[in-house]
């Protein structure tokens, strides 16, 4: 497995880093061990979750994915990368979620037991807090980095700007500044070719694409003929948003022409959908991630697979119009 520096820190991660947001509720525990487990014999060292985990859980369910990573982790801490994230909402009171000092040093706090550590090594926001202002945010970051409880931070689900303005802002009041963005990045979502990635890649920003293989549906094995299958596009309140994201007509038939794509080329759909995201020379580690051990299989052969330039020029072509948009993440 090849390493790349996560921006223009010194830090090196794994080319594919594994999501974690099944643990807990589509995959049991020691399910999540077998994938963490399948993932570590490939070379992925980077693992990544967020106190709001597991997917489609609910405030009795948050952290429990942390929880099954530090059990994992156990004997083995200093042989991984760790990152999570913290805004989501995680008890009832209105300073249980958001990005205010308050928040953020009591989810970081909550985050180090249940991953049972003492330090996170990349420390994220799940989201933009419109109510707290950024300049207080990067503040109580920058107190972690110092701290030693995180060693780097980064963003995910930021729009272009509020990246641009917290990096600005950081470098004002020289603070610690933001290492890594997570955008949501597919062939059935490319906005973040627009302004994004050419500001990370510019400006030094690792950037670590989520959803790679659009929730599943860049497998193939769905049909737009009958109903979602039980799992991602069911789970909860989750389900309804991937729904809204790729349950449509005309993704179908773009995955259909993909697929005729990949059979051409001799792999599979998702090696190929992950491969096209690692080719984006802004890419630092797509996350990719599964339900059972077996399903990671595909996602890992990406990092070996060799994407021919004219079969990249063809999918970059059959998915132009997923450029266009605005999309808030």
């Amino acid at each position: 497995m090849d390493h790349a520096r996560l921006g223009r820190s010194g830090l090196q991660v794994s080319r594919l880093c594994l999501g974690t947001m099944t643990f807990g509720l589509q995959s049991d525990e020691a399910t999540g061990f077998a994938i963490m487990d399948r993932a570590a014999e490939a070379g992925v060292d980077f693992l990544d979750s967020s106190d709001a985990y597991p997917l489609g859980g609910d405030l009795a369910s948050r952290g429990r994915t942390e929880e099954i990573i530090g059990r994992w982790m156990l004997g083995k801490r200093d042989r991984f990368i760790i990152a999570t994230k913290c805004f989501a909402p995680t008890g009832p009171a209105p300073f249980d979620a958001g990005n205010s000092r308050k928040h953020i040093m009591s989810a970081v706090d909550a985050s180090l037991r249940r991953l049972q550590t003492d330090y996170i090594d990349l420390y994220q926001l799940h989201g933009y807090d419109l109510d707290t202002p950024i300049d207080e945010t990067l503040g109580a970051l920058d107190d972690l980095v110092h701290s030693g409880k995180v060693r780097y931070i980064g963003c995910s689900n930021f729009l272009t700007y509020q990246l641009v303005r917290a990096i600005g802002r950081s470098e004002t009041l020289r603070l610690a500044r933001f290492d890594s963005v997570q955008p949501r990045y597919n062939l059935l979502f490319r906005q973040v070719e627009r302004d994004m990635l050419p500001f990370c890649e510019e400006d030094g920003v690792g950037v670590i694409p989520y959803n790679p293989i659009a929730g599943g549906l860049l497998s193939g094995k769905h049909s737009g003929s009958a109903p979602p299958p039980e799992g991602r596009f069911t789970l909860g309140w989750a389900g309804q948003m991937y729904q809204e994201r790729y349950w449509n007509e005309r993704a179908f038939e773009t995955v259909g022409a993909l697929r005729k794509l990949a059979d051409q080329a001799g792999t599979s759909l998702v090696t190929l959908s992950v491969a096209w995201v690692l080719a984006s020379k802004a890419v630092t580690a797509p996350i990719i991630g599964a339900s059972r051990p077996e399903q990671l299989d595909p996602s890992l052969a990406a990092a070996e697979y060799k994407l021919d330039p004219d079969l990249k020029r063809q999918m970059d072509e059959l998915t132009y119009e997923y450029r266009l948009g605005d999309a808030a993440r």
